[in-house]
């Protein structure tokens, strides 16, 4: 499996990389919160901006991802409108959605965009070609709220995103009983042994999928998300509690 690099983070070696969420609907709110958030110096921050309260304005959106860019001008910046079928937010057009994403990326003020792996092939396959175009790297994902899909379905969407472009693959899952946590813990690291020529990101989410966080090392996951002023899923807990973990686990492997 290769890594990546973007500016001096290297994904997909060593311990996981931590993204940590913005979760402000306002202006006021995102630029308090990011300094918090930057503070507990994560790996990427991640604007979520489908809970901004003016995501239907394509300049306020492009306005704000300028002045979180200057407040935090070195940090890894992941952009992610999560839509409502996948546990967003707010509910918008799929042409808005496609909109949103291209405006972000020829900002060329973020290093990543989220581009979920179940729209229209043609508009996804025409997304990454717009981020590679930018130089802004494509996290493609997949998330399922309800359940904890087969092994090898798993395995399927993590390849298929491959296929699309993808430079980071993810998908997160929910979890009913601990044996669906064993669930996407082999099928992760299978993708990690069999199938990934790049880094990916695996989770089961909830109490019960914590473990999936906490070992990415162990299993294959290149990054984890924590939990800064708020988290942004079910299971993610604090960002000093989680780094302590993953060190402790990175080493004595």
């Amino acid at each position: 499996m290769q890594t990546i690099t973007i500016k001096d983070v290297t994904i997909g070696e060593g311990v996981p990389k931590i993204i940590v969420p913005l979760m402000g609907t306002s202006e006021e709110e995102l630029l308090k919160e990011v300094e918090t958030v930057n503070a507990l110096r994560p790996d990427i921050i991640e604007w979520r901006v489908d809970v901004f309260e003016q995501v239907e304005s394509l300049e306020a959106v492009s306005d704000m991802i300028t002045k979180i860019r200057n407040a935090v001008p070195s940090t890894l910046l992941l952009f992610t409108f999560r839509s409502d079928k996948e546990g967003g937010n707010k509910e918008i057009s799929d042409d808005y959605y496609f909109q949103l994403l291209h405006t972000a990326i020829k900002t060329k003020n973020i290093d990543l965009v989220d581009v979920e792996l179940f729209f229209e092939e043609s508009s996804v396959k025409e997304t990454v070609k717009v981020a590679e175009e930018n130089g802004v790297y494509v996290v493609m994902c997949n998330h399922d709220f309800d359940k904890t899909p087969a092994k090898e379905e798993i395995i399927y969407r993590l390849r298929k995103m491959q296929e699309f472009g993808a430079h980071i693959p993810k998908i997160a899952v929910m979890p009913q009983t601990v044996g669906d946590l064993l669930v996407l813990l082999d099928a992760t690291y299978t993708m990690k042994t069999k199938y990934a020529d790049r880094p990916f990101i695996t989770m089961s989410m909830s109490g019960t999928g914590l473990v999936s966080r906490l070992s990415g090392a162990v299993f294959g996951s290149a990054c984890t998300f924590g939990a800064g002023k708020e988290a942004s899923a079910p299971g993610q807990i604090p960002v000093t509690q989680l780094r302590n973990v993953l060190e402790i686990i990175d080493q004595n492997i």
